[in-house]
């Protein structure tokens, strides 16, 4: 009995500092943290393989709260073992005191969990319900490359486990037989407004997962020898290629404390006499099931292993046209034109061959997208995960693996990517490594039709690159590739760099402006043709349409200047500069709805103060289908005609 003494104790230590945190913050989720303590105490005191002093140590074992509201009882244990929070050199032991500043402007004791905050503990933030299990299932396939035995646990509420990307991430860890993930599901019965669910009862809940193909314990989340008994088997499952173990607990909202329990307690913190009573009764819950706790009574944590051998250094990127050569495809350079996308793919064989620490992942398009270029080679195989249509599992996925050290590339359709604007939010908000390519973008994917075009991704995308990460960097870097030149350059740039890019890439095929000699940086831009009346900005597809209207402006005696605005942000400087070498005359084409390219130049002329004038050309309506890029131009008034038009009618008012 002294375990389950020893246990309880714990547990009630923990419940009576969530109760107390949250009190003193004035917000929180107490009631959740309550149902959860049995089960973290066993967790984070005895089950997992972990070093307090180096939370974030390689050979870890990791937890990931999906149900991130009930970060209060991961706080309270990390205060009690004393877990290293902080950033950079100046991490230290955390205190009850630290605790007690739960959700204050300058604590690294966040409201949901965020380890870019300063607790290493989490490997991404969550909290926006659904996630975790996908950053689990992340974190498992990268421990599984670099052959570690790394146990990844994700606690997951039974509300939560009606949010579609939870049945997306159980898919996945079938079909990948990841053993080393352990679902934990903390059915407390209640949500935030009324009742779960029947349909997220445990019973329920339990045949699901049985029906996935898991192999399930259905547990009492408040008993200690049944919590240790389900995670002692996990233990002796993981990394084998039996079936993957889920656990469905039993738990009660708001455990020890009959005033916390039942509805209306959700993010709801217990103030005044309600707390007297709450910590009252817990006291009594202490005396009632420790009576068998002695002093010699304690958890021993269980150590991480030593790491691997050092990590993969990169090599040279080689030139486009060599990397052509080597997969004998140099007759396509010679027809002078090649689609972006797939430019972008042959940019992953040579970045797979370059460094080990490059993951490709797809979405069931990577023979449109061309990330199959990667799988194809059989030294890169291994490094290929297939998501199938399941895009917000695909980017949450991509989260995880960079949390363990990889340089993950997700693809699909670009339309499809607007479906994981949350779960790409928040792998930023967690300083996630994550490069994002989205193909078949803008209008020009034309017979398709809309419901296949991304047209709002640009003015999304856009916005993150308007703010800074927690590093100091853009929040996400927006490219658009023009030619196969730039695609494949700004590729390998994407994998340098630190933090979050999207990519947009097209299904046309577009003429060469570029050669290997050109150089791509983030938050470049290039100058094709310097005029003198008026700037027009371009990027992708419309840098070619554009560059069709320098001529027939020539032809009418106009002089205009044509950048290449492949990355946003951008330098504003030298932008401006350009600008008033046009006398002030900027026209911005892009083949998307507003708020892209327009608006980003519109920022920077408007911050500058000077007398400038704009016209920004973009799509105005919901396209339809068309035959041809040139007829979906002409539909959308985004033709060389139509910017000529535009330059005249600009420089006529002047």
């Amino acid at each position: 009995m002294s375990f389950e003494a020893a246990v309880h104790a714990q547990a009630i230590e923990l419940d009576r500092l969530a109760l107390e945190m949250t009190a003193a913050a004035g917000s929180g989720h107490p009631s959740t943290s309550m149902s959860l303590g049995h089960i973290v105490t066993v967790l984070m005191f005895s089950a997992m393989r972990w070093s307090p002093e180096y939370p974030d140590y390689p050979t870890s074992d990791r937890l990931v709260l999906s149900e991130g509201h009930a970060v209060p009882i991961i706080y309270a244990a990390a205060a009690k073992l004393g877990v290293s929070i902080g950033k950079g050199e100046s991490r230290r032991k955390m205190t009850v005191e630290d605790a007690m500043k739960l959700r204050t402007a300058d604590s690294e004791i966040d409201g949901h969990p965020n380890p870019m905050e300063g607790f290493p503990f989490f490997d991404a933030a969550t909290g926006s319900l659904g996630q975790g299990l996908s950053v689990a299932a992340g974190l498992a396939e990268a421990a599984r490359l670099d052959g570690m035995d790394k146990r990844i646990y994700c606690i997951i509420g039974d509300g939560e486990s009606r949010e579609g990307q939870i049945s997306e991430a159980l898919d996945y860890i079938i079909d990948r037989k990841l053993t080393a993930v352990l679902p934990i599901f903390n059915c407390n019965e209640y949500g935030q407004a009324d009742r779960v669910s029947p349909q997220q009862s445990p019973e329920r809940l339990k045949d699901k997962l049985a029906a996935y193909g898991f192999e399930v314990k259905m547990i009492d989340g408040h008993s200690p020898a049944q919590i240790k008994a389900a995670f002692d088997e996990f233990a002796n499952r993981s990394g084998t290629d039996g079936k993957p173990m889920a656990v469905v607990a039993r738990t009660v909202k708001g455990w020890g404390a009959s005033v916390m329990s039942g509805s209306g307690w959700h993010g709801k913190p217990a103030t005044g006499d309600q707390l007297k009573k709450a910590l009252a009764e817990l006291d009594e819950r202490r005396v009632e099931l420790t009576s068998s706790l002695v002093s010699s009574d304690s958890f021993m944590i269980q150590n991480p292993a030593e790491p691997p051998e050092a990590q993969y250094a990169s090599a040279d990127l080689p030139t486009f046209s060599s990397m052509m050569k080597k997969m004998d495809a140099e007759s396509s350079l010679h027809t002078g034109r090649m689609a972006t996308r797939r430019a972008y793919g042959v940019a992953l064989r040579a970045l797979g061959q370059a460094n080990k620490n490059v993951v490709v992942l797809d979405a069931d398009v990577s023979n449109s997208t061309f990330a199959d270029q990667f799988r194809k080679d059989p030294a890169l195989a291994a490094r290929f995960l297939e998501c199938k249509i399941a895009e917000q599992n695909m980017f949450s996925l991509a989260a995880g693996l960079s949390a363990g050290g990889k340089i993950p590339f997700a693809s699909t359709f670009a339309k499809f990517v607007t479906r994981g604007y949350d779960q790409i939010e928040m792998a930023i908000n967690s300083g996630a490594n994550i490069k994002l390519v989205g193909s078949h973008a803008g209008i020009t994917l034309a017979s398709d039709g809309p419901s296949q075009m991304a047209l709002p991704d640009v003015a999304w995308f856009r916005a993150w690159s308007t703010m800074r990460d927690h590093r100091g960097n853009p929040g996400c870097y927006l490219l658009q590739p023009a030619d196969a030149y730039a695609a494949y350059a700004l590729t390998g740039v994407m994998a340098e760099y630190e933090g979050a890019c999207y990519m947009r890439t097209l299904r046309a095929e577009t003429e060469f402006i570029y050669s290997d000699e050109t150089v791509f940086n983030l938050g470049g831009f290039e100058v094709l043709s310097e005029g003198r009346d008026v700037l027009l900005c371009a990027a992708g597809f419309m840098v070619h349409e554009a560059n069709k209207a320098i001529d027939q402006l020539d032809k009418a005696g106009i002089s205009a200047t044509l950048v290449d605005l492949y990355s946003l942000p951008f330098d504003h400087d030298a932008l401006l500069d350009i600008a008033n070498r046009n006398n002030g005359y900027v026209i911005t084409i892009e083949d998307n709805y507003g708020g892209g390219i327009g608006s980003a130049v519109a920022d920077a002329l408007a911050a500058a103060g000077d007398a400038f004038t704009l016209e920004q050309m973009f799509v105005r309506r919901i396209p339809k289908s068309a035959k041809t890029e040139q007829e979906m131009l002409k539909m959308c008034g985004l033709t060389a005609a139509d910017i000529v038009k535009v330059a005249m009618q600009l420089l006529q008012v002047a």
